[in-house]
């Protein structure tokens, strides 16, 4: 009934507004158009699946689905997402770089104030040693009047000077208790641009309690810029500048509906919902081909970018930290077998003993 009831309320429309839709290449003017037609075979992937179709379903599926469209679909379904894209996570990570950068605005003046600080310190020393030599080479008392007065303003305003110079490293100290209980909650990630450990383990549970509950199948993989390659670069900054490009090439390959998250120390995960072992793989495989076709130029040093990447699914029997440690053994196995980039360690399968006959 509420499909026909909007087919008659478009066919009613006025003929000004039928106009501006025919105008927009995205604009739903049948039934039958192609993100109409998408949209229902979304809607029953998710019902043949045995899922509810909550919105947090039907977006996961949105965007899973959409990879094996056309190139042409895509694009037409981006370009409508973008429009209406609306995003809190967003929205609090703007909120949390706002927040810093002015903590640090707050740092520079207290520094700036230090320095004044040190410059009036200075200058008082200054009129203190000039007076000095007024006292030993001139006989006039009003000179040395004049110097005496300017030497006590000085002083007066030193003091004046180290009083507020005081208040405001007490404000920038009680500023910095906030941003610090601030740093406890927050979500992202500054240094790499994505969202950071504490994000990825609340979202790690919560997966773990859907995957519990509706039995589908999600997967999570750790990626590191590889050991070998590190060592071989042996410098500092040029490390951190790759590792930020892995980081930018994690965020490329990604759906919407994926965490991109920095673990710590260089290492990143991402959670990939709604996705099993093998589909974990191919992305793995796709994330792989896409780094080492992205060199990095060192000085006059061409650098052939390599990863290393650990494959887990979630399974709802362990925990969040087990989970985590399944992919990080997988990782350390790609590491030991050197001619590969990416293994799976499935903790039921590698713990679990075989059943004697």
């Amino acid at each position: 009934m509420a499909g026909t009831l909007r087919s008659r309320n478009r066919r009613s429309a006025k003929p000004e507004a039928a106009e501006a839709a025919s105008s927009n290449p995205l604009a739903m003017d049948s039934e039958d158009s192609d993100i109409e037609k998408y949209s229902k075979e979304v809607l029953s992937a998710i019902i043949v699946d045995n899922l509810p179709p909550t919105p947090n379903n039907f977006s996961l599926y949105f965007d899973r689905l959409l990879e094996d469209k056309s190139e042409q679909l895509r694009k037409q379904i981006v370009s409508l997402l973008e429009l209406e894209e609306s995003n809190d996570a967003e929205t609090t990570i703007l909120l949390e770089q706002s927040l810093k950068q002015g903590f640090g605005s707050i740092k520079n003046v207290l520094g700036t104030t230090a320095n004044l600080y040190k410059n009036m310190s200075l200058m008082t020393k200054i009129l203190d040693k000039r007076r000095k030599e007024l006292d030993e080479n001139s006989d006039s008392q009003a000179i040395k009047s004049v110097a005496t007065a300017l030497e006590n303003d000085v002083a007066k305003l030193n003091a004046i000077l180290k009083k507020q110079s005081t208040q405001i490293k007490s404000l920038y100290d009680e500023t910095a208790n906030i941003v610090k209980n601030v740093e406890n909650e927050t979500i992202f990630d500054n240094k790499f641009g994505v969202y950071n450990k504490r994000y990825l383990m609340t979202k790690i549970e919560q997966e773990i309690g859907l995957v519990k509950e509706f039995k589908h199948k999600s997967s999570l993989i750790i990626i590191e810029l590889s050991r070998d390659l590190k060592a071989s670069v042996g410098n500092e900054k040029a490390t951190i500048l790759m590792t930020r490009t892995i980081a930018r090439l994690l965020l490329k390959t990604s759906r919407r509906s994926d965490i991109v998250a920095h673990y710590g120390n260089g290492v990143f995960s991402m959670l990939l919902k709604h996705t099993d072992i093998d589909s974990a793989i191919k992305a793995s495989d796709r994330l792989c081909y896409l780094v080492s076709n992205s060199n990095f130029f060192l000085s006059d040093r061409e650098i052939q970018l390599k990863i290393s990447i650990g494959i887990t699914d979630i399974d709802p029997d362990y925990s969040v930290e087990e989970i985590v440690v399944s992919a990080m053994n997988g990782m350390e196995k790609a590491y030991a077998k050197k001619n590969i980039d990416y293994a799976v360690e499935l903790r039921n399968k590698v713990d679990e003993p075989k059943d004697e006959q």
